[in-house]
């Protein structure tokens, strides 16, 4: 069940910005409509903590780093395949959007999406009665092609994946962040996998597989599909050619991936295909079958919500991280994020906030997104610095909200 969604239908607490809070109830309503079976629904009318004031124009909280951020996209072509959900496409084309530390910030901010993906997405949940431009107006922190910075080989890369029928900016936030803190960070659109998807002779690509049957067979599909994916993105990134021009300032040695929902069980399946990737972290996605059927000792984390992923709780989603946890045999952590809901993992926990919309979580996408942000990030400087990080060691006064799972006892605290 990689693909779920929390079931609940945002509630407006703001009717003033009525037409804006509309938008992204059908946005999120969409997003979450891979769902094989709907996890439980918050009750919660309000996000607790939310330090944001209701506006119309979306925006994406300041990255916590000391460097600005560049960011540019890559057109890649993998003439080795087939694409797996369009056949007669004989090579498989995929968008990827690189952030990265910069030398100085630039003159134009990046876009978050193209109107047309906006629209896209916008009609694709019914939406009606507001600007279909409305996502390609959010503010983003990055700046486009300013120039990287860092010296030769000394920056970790780290690979984001984002969630079924999702595109690869609803991670922007999160990639800003680490991108500030000094790593390059490659977030991939999975071509076909979301409902839009702009390329640069212009053609835009919907979500083949959206409509249909969305059994374990699907996800266990896109979860090896996306793998693949993975691989051939290192390889344009680290191989003897490279696409991008900063590619040289990448450590090859230090390389790791974070997903969200199925971008999350992606994230197993290729560290189980490419040895390349030295730790990963799975948001919020539940694996199917097939994708881990034997031990992997590198570095994994779990970061979820407690009303899908409490141990013990019986529900089918966490059987499949025990089942998992018990194959991981490195370093590994189980946290759950009190309060949230499936899109707190993402831009979209903070986008509904400022347009005044309920969500369903108890806490406020600030607090998620820094939380988020925080707990990632830790997690790769351990990993891929060697920086100890004691707040992955035990519960914190400071994030009272997480809660350190140890499912041998079926115990979070």
């Amino acid at each position: 069940m990689t693909g779920h969604s929390d079931g609940a239908r945002p509630r407006l607490r703001n009717p003033v910005l009525r037409s804006g809070a509309v938008a992204v109830a059908g946005l999120l309503a969409f997003t979450g409509s891979a769902s094989l079976a709907p996890a439980p629904a918050s009750s919660a009318s309000a996000s607790a903590g939310s330090s944001a004031a209701p506006s119309s124009t979306p925006y994406l909280p300041k990255p916590t780093g000391s460097h600005p951020v560049g960011t540019t996209s890559l057109y890649l072509k993998d003439t080795s395949r087939p694409d797996p959900w369009v056949p007669t496409a004989k090579a498989r084309e995929l968008m990827v959007s690189l952030w990265y530390p910069a030398r100085s910030p630039g003159k134009r901010r990046a876009q978050y999406m193209t109107p047309k993906e906006s629209e896209l997405l916008l009609k694709d949940g019914k939406i009606t009665g507001v600007p279909l431009d409305v996502l390609s107006k959010m503010r983003t922190n990055a700046f486009s092609d300013a120039k990287p910075a860092g010296r030769k080989h000394g920056l970790p890369l780290v690979v984001l994946s984002p969630g079924f029928t999702k595109p690869r900016s609803e991670l922007t936030a999160l990639a800003e962040d680490l991108a500030s803190r000094g790593y390059v960070v490659a977030g991939i659109d999975h071509t076909y996998e979301n409902v839009a998807q702009t390329f640069p002779d212009g053609r835009v690509t919907t979500c083949v597989p959206c409509e249909g049957n969305h059994d374990e067979s699907l996800f266990t599909k896109l979860s090896k599909g996306r793998a693949a994916d993975v691989s051939f993105v290192l390889d344009q990134l680290t191989g003897p050619h490279p696409k991008w021009k900063g590619a040289s300032l990448i450590d090859p040695s230090r390389i790791a991936m974070a997903g969200q929902s199925v971008g999350g069980a992606s994230t197993i399946a290729a560290m189980v295909k490419d040895a390349r990737l030295r730790a990963g972290i799975d948001m919020d996605g539940t694996t199917p079958t097939g994708i881990l059927d034997s031990q992997l000792s590198r570095p994994f984390m779990f970061l979820g919500k407690p009303a899908t992923y409490t141990p013990g709780s019986g529900k089918p989603e966490v059987a499949t991280w025990e089942r998992d946890w018990k194959l991981l045999t490195g370093w590994k952590r189980w946290l759950l994020l009190t309060g949230a809901v499936h899109v707190s993992f993402t831009d979209y926990g903070v986008l509904v906030d400022q347009l005044g919309v309920d969500s369903g979580a108890k806490l406020s996408g600030a607090r998620s997104l820094e939380i988020t942000r925080r707990y990632v990030s830790a997690f790769f400087d351990l990993h891929l610095l060697k920086k100890p990080q004691p707040l992955l060691d035990k519960p914190s006064a400071r994030y009272p909200e997480v809660k350190v799972c140890t499912p041998e006892t079926k115990t979070c605290e």
